[in-house]
């Protein structure tokens, strides 16, 4: 699987972005897909996961409420709307799919990455 982000960029705090990752090659919808951050200095870090139908849904604590992840099974593309952003959600925003079920939270259980994009909030 191929996995191309898009959608990150600069904005005030309070503001909103929707992140884009698009999928290739191999059959979306068999796949999980996650979201996860890195700021700098810091460690990776989950922050949503969308299971292979939509219907359920995980976030972290810090962005539970903000957040909100989908996906479009047609269009082979999982989005990341970003609501009240804050400058501690500046990072670097990593789009990720995983076959095997399970473990969502864990970066080590997903199966192909994409590129990154970055989100920058000031304040």
């Amino acid at each position: 699987v191929q996995l191309q982000a898009s959608g990150g960029g600069l904005v005030q705090a309070g503001g909103s972005l929707r992140l884009s990752c698009a999928a290739s090659g191999r059959t979306f919808s068999n796949y999980d897909m996650g979201w996860f951050r890195q700021a700098p200095g810091k460690e990776r870090e989950f922050v949503a996961a969308i299971d292979t139908s939509g219907n359920n849904k995980y976030y972290a604590d810090s962005v539970s409420g903000r957040f909100t992840i989908s996906r479009d099974n047609a269009k082979n593309t999982v989005y990341l709307q970003m609501n009240s952003l804050k400058p501690e959600d500046t990072a670097v925003y990593y789009c990720a799919s995983k076959y095997s079920r399970g473990g969502v939270y864990y970066a080590a259980t997903y199966d192909y990455w994409g590129q990154g994009t970055q989100v920058t909030v000031s304040s």
